[in-house]
């Protein structure tokens, strides 16, 4: 494994993420979904369109020209005092490295970086299901599209370094059934399951409810570590509500108004998906499964424990064991560099926190190994869990 001089502690992000190729929905996609994803030009720029649809989610989705890795980084940490738009925020764009979205040259982009291992997200794959929730079949066919793709382009195990996170619908059981026998066939350690409720045919459900429970014994039986990385989950309608928009897209790198900026980091679709997972018993059911929120940040943490703990109190009758109790045996969390990761160690134990860059997006990291710095004070066992050993073990593997 490289180290970038004598760490004296392994280094496993919890959060790179690769830049999509535009392959990556059309290669695989079956004849009858033809054109069902595709870019198109508007204006002189590149543009995705699902089922015929523009979307403005993510400006350029061929990822040719990008922001800088960590743009944002000094923004999030110690904010904005000269209000300067997001584009002045972000700053100048740059060409995208080959190790942005090809496997090969990734590998050696974090041996620059000195991180061992890395967990690795898509990108653009963000947009899809809210997009289309109204047509499970098609959102089947594109995740397999994509999920082959990864399979072929990034591998769900790439040397014991890299491990790319094939996404899992949900909204037909059967087939979410039949992709993860797929994922799991082709190697995945670990499942990209969006924080949303499910779409099925008969209109939006929790994943975590009973009916699921044949695919998520099979997750359990299988070991796989489930993901819920930050996506769209469609909440951007219910803001958009209160704001006079008609239109439900969610456009995150647009300059927001006074009551967005308020909501921005209440983290309502990972602290609702939690409270499903737990509150409706999946958790208590399959106590093996582990859970990892990621990009999601960890504001919420401490009123959502304060929340369960009150539910404890007067609706025990509803729970077969304590909330909290449940929450801190299953999920493990990711903070934001931003945010305070020591006392989130005192609220959960090192044991559930994991460190993560958001390398290469512009409000992550731009040299990840730095997250360390805001360890200090910690001992020394709790530094290397949460630098690395922690998903070592949720994901069976060694140090060596």
């Amino acid at each position: 494994m490289p180290t970038r001089g004598d760490k004296g502690y392994f280094v496993f992000d919890a959060d790179n993420h690769m830049y999509e190729t535009p392959e990556a929905f059309t290669r695989y996609l079956p004849d009858e979904y033809a054109g069902f994803i595709k870019y198109v030009q508007v204006d002189g720029r590149t543009k995705i369109a699902v089922n015929n649809v523009i979307s403005d989610y993510i400006p350029n989705p061929t990822f040719e020209v990008v922001a800088q890795p960590g743009a944002q980084e000094e923004y999030f940490k110690v904010g904005n005092p000269e209000g300067k738009s997001r584009r002045e925020v972000l700053g100048k764009g740059m060409r995208a490295l080959p190790g942005f979205s090809q496997s090969g040259p990734r590998i050696e982009l974090l041996d620059e970086l000195g991180i061992d291992r890395a967990i690795m997200w898509p990108t653009l794959a963000s947009l899809l299901e809210e997009r289309v929730r109204s047509n499970p079949r098609a959102v089947h066919a594109a995740v397999h599209a994509l999920n082959r793709w990864m399979a072929e382009e990034w591998t769900y195990n790439y040397d014991n370094r890299m491990f790319a996170t094939p996404v899992i619908h949900l909204g037909i059981l059967e087939e979410a059934q039949r992709e993860l026998d797929f994922v799991v066939d082709n190697g995945a350690k670990i499942i990209l399951v969006r924080p949303a409720p499910v779409w099925g045919f008969e209109g939006p459900r929790s994943p975590a409810l009973p009916e699921f429970d044949p695919f998520w014994k099979r997750v359990e039986e299988a070991g796989l570590l489930v993901g819920m990385h930050a996506s769209d989950s469609g909440y951007q309608r219910y803001q958009n509500e209160w704001e006079g928009i008609a239109d439900g897209e969610m456009t995150p790198f647009r300059d927001i108004s006074g009551m967005a900026a308020i909501l921005s980091h209440q983290g309502r679709p990972i602290m609702d998906t939690v409270a499903s997972v737990i509150g409706h018993g999946l958790a208590s059911r399959f106590p093996k499964l582990r859970f990892m929120p990621v990009e999601n940040g960890t504001n919420w943490v401490k009123p959502l424990l304060h929340d369960m703990e009150y539910a404890w109190a007067h609706y025990p009758q509803v729970f077969d064991e304590n909330p909290a109790d449940t929450f801190r045996r299953s999920f493990i969390v990711h903070p934001f560099h931003e945010e305070d990761p020591k006392g989130l160690v005192e609220m959960m134990g090192a044991e559930h926190v994991v460190f993560g860059s958001d390398y290469p997006h512009p409000e992550g990291m731009s040299d990840p190994v730095t997250f360390v710095d805001d360890l200090e004070g910690l001992p020394e066992k709790d530094i290397a869990n949460i630098m690395g050993e922690n998903l070592n073990r949720m994901l069976g593997l060694s140090a060596a």
